[in-house]
């Protein structure tokens, strides 16, 4: 028995490792794949890092058109400028006016879009009623609406509500943009919950707000912060909606921005252009680092599924 046993495990030996063989790490298709997000990388971070280089640097070193170098002495003038003495027509007080005025604008735009669209998502997902398909259908429809065929309608409303030329109006305007896209997100993503979930606290006679409150947005964090980026990024970086319904007193970040970067008044400064761009995109930037694993998570727990 000893000696069966023992050429037993000389055969496997003698046969070697099973399963599948280990892939090599160098591979043709590897390296294709490797290769090719390398590229794309370099694609995208090249333009972020020549808008860098060139903001840190003073006009001299930028007039002599090495556009890819690091500069020879960093300077912070340029942001500076950027921030609080740039002109724009009559006032030089730069991006300052403009980012508080867009974070005026878009904390009620965001909370009031996710917080509408969240319950209209969570009433047509597990509250069914007669029509509320067609309803959903017809809210979906405004996701594929151009803006810009409304622009005028919604200026001629706007009006009548005395709204037009005011923060409110945009905020109104952002709010309604922002409803068919969330919606869509909230709704498949509640639909992704398991119903048991919902008739267990119906049997126990909860109603539509306790369910919502106590079952649904405790397990709901990575679609809101779907929902967020999503409307963060497209309030913050919006230029048609605040040029067309703000006045000067009141624009946002973005329409400041070119009113800067095309100001025909003096020597074109690049590297004051360059960190007033930056600048511009710094905010959204940094909410999609800070909460990006939670996109991700929000994307994959149902957001787009239908």
């Amino acid at each position: 028995m000893t000696r069966v046993s023992h050429l037993t495990t000389a055969d496997a030996q003698l046969q070697g490792p099973k399963g599948p063989k280990p892939k090599r790490a160098f591979s043709g298709a590897n390296l294709f794949i490797y290769g090719t997000l390398i590229v794309m990388s370099l694609y995208y971070l090249l333009p972020l890092w020549v808008m860098i280089v060139t903001s840190l640097k003073d006009m001299a070193e930028v007039r002599m058109g090495n556009i890819f170098s690091p500069p020879a002495e960093i300077t912070f003038q340029p942001w500076v400028k950027a921030w609080s003495e740039a002109c724009t027509g009559i006032n030089c007080d730069g991006l300052s006016r403009g980012f508080w005025n867009s974070v005026r604008i878009l904390i009620p735009s965001v909370l009031l879009s996710i917080t509408v669209a969240s319950v209209s998502g969570y009433g047509l997902s597990m509250w069914k009623f007669k029509g509320s398909e067609v309803f959903f259908n017809i809210l979906l429809l405004g996701a594929f609406i151009p803006y810009q065929i409304m622009l005028y309608p919604i200026v001629i409303i706007l009006r009548e509500l005395g709204l037009m030329g005011s923060l409110g109006g945009l905020v109104l305007v952002h709010m309604i943009f922002g409803m068919p896209i969330n919606t869509l997100l909230f709704r498949n993503y509640f639909s992704s919950i398991p119903q048991e979930l919902f008739k267990a606290a119906r049997v126990d006679g909860a109603g539509f707000w306790a369910i919502f409150f106590k079952i649904m947005l405790p397990m709901s964090l990575p679609i809101f912060v779907v929902s967020m980026i999503i409307q963060v990024t497209g309030i913050w970086n919006d230029f048609l909606f605040g040029v067309v319904y703000t006045k000067p007193a009141i624009y946002p970040m973005t329409v400041q921005l070119n009113n800067i970067v095309n100001s025909v008044q003096g020597v074109k400064e690049y590297n004051v252009n360059m960190a007033a761009t930056l600048l511009t995109g710094l905010v959204p930037l940094v909410i999609y680092f800070i909460s990006g694993k939670l996109f991700v998570r929000g994307i994959a727990a149902g957001a787009v599924k239908g």
